[in-house]
């Protein structure tokens, strides 16, 4: 009775048990603990390797599955952007996904949009000359430079030390390309209604049989995009980058729609025709030493890295980046040279000199 009654309490014991692992397993298990900023690690490597767009199909500059088509696996293309005050506003330039902005002679600054889909890219107005660092940034890139005048001394040996593919409208004035704004003419100097015909880009790439397949040491992500989150813990809602004592670049967090807007020296920077403040998901300043060669006013840089700050999702964090050649990508790291997760979206470039940003509030 003894023996039965032991047998019965057993099964029972095992029915209970079997009965809790049901359960456990229909309720799915116990849930893990989330992960600290610190510990998300594995996070980030799952979401930027699992939930981004097959290799062919990505667009390499911003990480998203955006591109058209005809443009999956095809190289961008990079045009110079007069950007002095006299110029403003300019027109083409909202639909960038990456865009630089660098100190050039006359504390003035000079812009260069890139963009990923070289079949959509709009009318680009004002389009002005090439300085010998922007085909460096262009090139690591596999870009197709465009420019309108170019530095006959730096720039021009930048142009042919890389061997980059470029459109200089000054040299080759081909009206399938460029043209002068009509709606400027007569109220802008002249140097500053140059356009491109962005529409006509993919003929014109034809007709001069322009190689439109990215070489492959450069297909890849221009960064290691992760899907967008805060990327450090010390908040940042505005930055100040003071390139001159007359020009500056100030870009205002806008929490509901997580995108940092610009301003152009105090003034909101707009596209004309998208009617458009320009706003990013992603800024950049990379700080390395900026001056001036001695023989000359012309801006001596150096392309090759320094120290930064890297600003998204409402945070800040300090960065190093380096660029060992002109063939090379931007690389972006922390202070141990572990490289840095970027949140997917444009991203806008400021190459500054050191000790010229600020955190207004901060």
């Amino acid at each position: 009775m003894k023996e039965k009654k032991g047998r019965l309490l057993r099964f029972a014991a095992l029915l209970c048990a079997l009965c809790l692992v049901l359960s456990l397993c229909a309720c799915g298990g116990e849930k893990e603990p989330e992960l600290s900023e610190t510990e998300s690690t594995t996070e980030t490597t799952t979401e930027t390797t699992t939930a981004a767009p097959k290799k062919t199909d990505y667009n390499r500059l911003t990480g998203l599955d955006n591109l058209s088509k005809a443009a999956k696996g095809k190289r961008p293309v990079a045009i110079m952007i007069n950007n002095i005050r006299k110029s403003l506003p300019q027109y083409g330039i909202a639909s960038a996904d990456l865009m630089f902005e660098c100190l050039v002679e006359g504390g003035i600054t000079r812009m260069m949009a890139v963009y990923a889909d070289y079949t959509k890219i709009p009318e680009v107005c004002s389009v002005r000359s090439c300085r010998y660092y922007f085909p460096y940034f262009a090139y690591g890139l596999d870009a197709v430079y465009i420019c309108f005048g170019c530095n006959p001394t730096f720039g021009q040996k930048a142009l042919d030390k890389t061997g980059i593919d470029y459109f200089d409208g000054s040299k080759n004035y081909d009206t399938t390309l460029f043209g002068r704004d009509p709606a400027r003419l007569g109220k802008y100097d002249k140097e500053h209604t140059a356009y491109v015909k962005g529409p006509a880009i993919p003929d014109v790439f034809k007709t001069y049989k322009i190689r439109t397949d990215y070489r492959k040491d450069k297909d890849d992500y221009i960064f290691n995009f992760q899907k967008p989150k805060a990327i450090g813990k010390t908040e940042c809602n505005e930055v100040r980058i003071n390139f001159s004592d007359s020009y500056y670049s100030t870009f205002t967090y806008d929490k509901k729609e997580k995108t940092y807007y610009k301003t152009h020296t105090g003034k909101a920077h707009m596209d004309q025709r998208a009617n458009e403040q320009l706003h990013y998901t992603n800024v950049f300043v990379l700080e390395t030493d900026v001056g001036l060669y001695k023989n000359g006013p012309l801006v001596q840089m150096d392309w090759q890295g320094g120290t930064g700050y890297y600003i998204s999702y409402g945070t800040v964090r300090k960065i190093k980046w380096s660029k060992k050649t002109f063939a090379d990508t931007i690389s972006v790291t922390d202070s141990k040279g572990n490289d840095i997760p970027v949140n997917r979206g444009n991203s806008y470039i400021a190459v500054t000199d050191y000790n010229t940003t600020v955190f207004p509030g901060a």
